[in-house]
């Protein structure tokens, strides 16, 4: 007796029901905009295959990618994972100390990142900047200068005179408010020329002859005058430069234009993909008639596309997920190794995650092993370390953000080998320190693990979803 899952697949075979199938209209789900290419590096859909398609048929294949109706955000249909960090907002103020954010983003469909968080999610970090360590001061002007000569010879034109900002001089990018040059009219008391200009061009007159082609090429003429203005003669102005006349070659009438139309839509061709959706195509050319003698090009669109469903789950690779703690150092058959120049072994191990329809498996291995020196809670003589960076402003988005550095009681770690040589003639491995010791420093302000400071993070920006300011 088959089962009812086999019974489905045996009919689905069928192509008159297949395509019973694919023209029923969606259910399930809320119809979503369908891509066939999601961008990693901006986070954008790609290759707009279709709208009013199920998520579920969409992410078929775990390439492709979705927009839900009137949101510009788009969603992966592989796993979910984080995207890469944007790129830092620039500082929020322009001198002294300020703050700026950057964000990323849970994308994926089908389960959710890390910690459990859902998809379209965004996790934001913010740090201080300084573009300048200083804010601009203006400075203060010197008095005028002398006015310059007048800027022409004859009739009336402009003189200036200019001022240095230097009473005092600006600092850290300052100016001085007002301009550097003032100038105001001059009168040489003298009369200039008057150079010609040509009026505008007249029509164009009649053609001299009739027909093209015989002995003399058909002309049109059209002429202009030199008074726009007319040369003066006291004192002397230039006439106006090049011909008033100019002609061109007269042209028939054109022939009518003739309008292009469609030739009949070609077949549809195959459904180019093996599982999940595809895109089908149609074409027609623009030839019956093809147009001619300046005739408008056929109106719509030479190519029309349809969505094709092959109902069949696209192979989804497997991906490793992050390795777990490593196990307590230990050594087979001995109680304590802890504090001592005594190696054991440790080891720690990862699953392969979202692997389905026969995608590929997890390349790598599965465990890892290490060779180790027990120090957990070994008490060991510490010394304090130098101040740390700078961390990051937290709350990122919440009020009051602040950030901090430390320094840190760190002990001196034993001079234990580096190596260790487990089976003769296999060469020798390398052992790690695991665990945390406890250090033993002279006190400092008051602590003996950890000193911190903060400072107050200024000018904090807003969190805003930048998908949400695109709309």
């Amino acid at each position: 007796m088959p089962t009812l899952a086999q019974a489905f697949w045996s009919l689905l075979l069928w192509p008159p029901l297949l395509l019973l199938l694919l023209t029923l209209p969606a259910t399930g789900s809320d119809p979503v905009v369908c891509f066939s290419q999601y961008e990693e590096s901006s986070g954008k859909c790609k290759d707009f295959l279709g709208e009013g398609v199920r998520e579920e048929d969409c992410c078929l294949n775990p390439n492709y990618a979705f927009q839900e109706p009137d949101s510009k955000l788009c969603q992966a249909c592989r796993p979910p994972r984080w995207s890469v960090w944007s790129s830092w907002t620039p500082c929020s103020v322009s001198c002294t100390e300020g703050s700026q954010l950057r964000h990323r983003r849970c994308i994926g469909w089908g389960g959710q990142c890390p910690e459990k968080v859902q998809p379209g999610t965004l996790e934001w970090q913010l740090q201080t900047c300084e573009d300048k360590p200083c804010c601009p001061e203006i400075g203060g002007w010197s008095d005028w200068g002398a006015w310059a000569p007048c800027s022409v010879t004859c009739s009336k034109g402009t003189r200036t005179r200019r001022r240095t900002c230097d009473q005092p001089a600006p600092k850290c990018g300052g100016h001085c408010p007002g301009e550097t040059e003032e100038s105001e009219a001059c009168d040489t008391k003298q009369i200039c020329p008057t150079h010609g200009a040509w009026a505008a061009w007249g029509p164009w007159g009649p053609c001299s002859g009739s027909c093209h082609g015989g002995p003399n090429m058909p002309v049109e003429r059209r002429s202009r005058t030199c008074s726009a203005p007319e040369p003066s003669t006291k004192p002397p102005g230039k006439p106006c430069p090049g011909s008033a006349y100019e002609q061109r070659a007269c042209s028939s009438l054109p022939p009518c234009p003739v309008a292009g139309g469609w030739g009949p839509w070609g077949p549809v061709s195959p459904c180019p993909v093996t599982c999940g959706l595809g895109k089908t195509t149609e074409q027609r050319t623009c030839d019956h008639p093809v147009p001619q003698h300046g005739g408008p090009f056929c109106a719509g669109e030479a190519t029309r596309t349809h969505i094709c469903n092959t109902a069949v789950p696209c192979p989804v690779n497997g991906e490793w997920g992050t390795w777990e703690e490593w196990s307590t150092c230990v050594r087979p058959k001995m109680q304590r190794i802890s504090c001592q120049e005594i190696p054991g072994q440790q080891t720690r191990s990862r699953s392969c995650k979202g692997r389905k329809f026969n995608g590929h498996r997890c390349p790598g291995e599965q465990q890892d092993i290490r060779h180790c020196y027990n120090i957990q809670r070994c008490s060991w003589e510490g010394s304090w370390s130098e101040w740390s960076t700078w961390g990051l402003c937290t709350p990122p988005c919440g009020p009051n953000p602040t950030r901090s550095r430390q320094r840190l009681c760190k002990a001196h770690l034993p001079n234990f080998s580096p190596t260790v040589t487990i089976v003769e003639g296999q060469g020798k491995k390398n052992v790690t320190f695991w665990g945390k010791p406890s250090s033993v420093c002279e006190m400092l302000q008051g602590q003996k693990v950890v000193v911190e400071e903060k400072r107050p993070c200024l000018h904090a920006p807003v969190c805003k979803d930048p998908e949400d300011e695109e709309l």
